[in-house]
């Protein structure tokens, strides 16, 4: 685990993703993918994604901000959402913020074995977890782990947010594993 610490909060930044996620559990954040004037759904909604941005908040990004900026300064990178942005959603689709974070973290392994330790280290609280078709997700992964090492999810896939035992359970293939904060263009 990165011991980088953006909010000066004396916890690193992946522990503090962790408790920004855990408390969109907590609170049961109902699941809402609404388009949202502004961008922000209200607090107690909201989808995967904003499971990631309140968990960014809490350590001290903005990544509604980061997204945004990111997405004006290399539009080719972003497809469509580059050529016509829209600041309403873009930091609200998983396809984008799969390409910030291929741009801006780490790419880690997609292989989770359990009670493989040396394997399951490679999977650290704090990390992002991007499933593919045909159900594209995102979440965070928990500091909490199954018996066999496996850790715990914590995502917004309806009807609420949640944290349990979906990283090997979620219909779809994981197709990215980043950590943050990772490289830097």
């Amino acid at each position: 685990m990165e011991d980088h610490d953006a909010n000066e909060n004396g916890v690193p930044d992946a522990l503090d993703f962790v408790a920004g996620a855990r408390r969109e559990a907590e609170r049961r954040t109902r699941y809402d993918a609404g388009y949202y004037s502004g961008g922000y759904p209200p607090e107690g909604r909201g989808a995967c994604t904003d499971v990631v941005w309140r968990a960014f908040r809490e350590a001290g990004y903005d990544l509604k901000e980061m997204a945004d900026e990111d997405i004006r300064r290399a539009p080719a990178a972003y497809g469509a959402a580059g050529r016509r942005p829209d600041p309403n959603i873009d930091f609200r689709r998983v396809s984008n913020l799969v390409v910030f974070f291929r741009r801006h973290a780490r790419e880690l392994t997609t292989t989770v074995k359990p009670g493989d330790r040396e394997n399951l280290v490679e999977w650290q609280p704090g990390d992002i977890v991007v499933f593919g078709p045909p159900y594209e997700h995102i979440g965070i992964v928990s500091d909490k782990r199954r018996a066999d090492g496996v850790p715990l999810l914590i995502h917004n896939a309806g009807p609420h947010a949640r944290e349990g035992d979906y990283l090997l359970r979620w219909p779809s293939k994981i197709t990215h594993h980043f950590r943050y904060p990772g490289r830097e263009d």
